[in-house]
């Protein structure tokens, strides 16, 4: 039987550099949901849909092709056969990305590529409804979060290392807005699992935090 590790948490907690880490010490699959929903909001920007639009939005979906490569060890994202990993991480996917994840018809979609994978191999999952919702069996569930602005601070970081330029008050902004999305959205809204055990990354390093997860996972 596989072993599932579902990390949840809002958006810039550290979920997938965390996931990562746990994934290549366990020698597990890390699966990234979150280029899932980015890429698929890709597909979205690529034709030049409002993400108000439901109607719009339910019938791309359906249009869109996303799948999962693993080479070399790392997660390959690819979008109607295209590579798009290295374009997964701007801010227009990702505002595209939280504001059409809220639709029924994009989570159904991933969730159940999502679960297939879950189902196939050993996994360490990140996501906002991960252990909620996708993976409502995980035997390890962590709910990592960290401030608003710690987040800000970590994402503007991120932002200046690549050369993009945009003020942290901004990006702080963005953040509790996406938050707000997240948490309050009628379909699978972003929430700690009962069972989850909760972790602020606030004052931890990454190290830190990887040592507290892979103690809960008795490794």
């Amino acid at each position: 039987m596989s072993y599932s590790i579902a990390i949840d948490g809002p958006a810039g907690a550290g979920k997938s550099t965390i996931a990562k880490r746990i994934a290549k010490e366990l020698s597990f699959i890390y699966v990234d949901t979150g280029a899932m929903y980015r890429a698929m909001a890709l597909h979205f920007i690529k034709k030049g849909i409002d993400p108000s639009d439901g109607e719009k939005i339910a019938a791309e979906c359906a249009r869109a092709d996303i799948s999962i490569e693993y080479r070399n060890g790392e997660q390959v994202v690819l979008l109607d056969g295209e590579d798009v990993t290295d374009r997964l991480r701007t801010e227009e996917a990702g505002k595209m990305a939280s504001a059409t994840s809220v639709y029924p018809q994009v989570r159904r979609k991933l969730v159940e590529l999502q679960r297939k994978l879950a189902a196939s191999a050993n996994v360490v999952m990140d996501g906002r409804d991960i252990g909620t919702c996708v993976l409502p069996g995980a035997q390890l569930k962590i709910y990592l979060t960290a401030s608003a602005h710690t987040r800000a601070e970590r994402r503007y970081a991120e932002l200046r290392a690549k050369g993009e330029h945009i003020s942290l008050e901004k990006i702080e902004q963005d953040i509790m807005d996406r938050d707000a999305r997240d948490m309050n959205r009628e379909y699978a809204p972003l929430r700690q699992a009962e069972d989850a055990v909760l972790i602020d990354s606030s004052d931890l390093t990454i190290e830190e935090v990887v040592e507290k997860i892979l103690e809960l996972a008795g490794k």
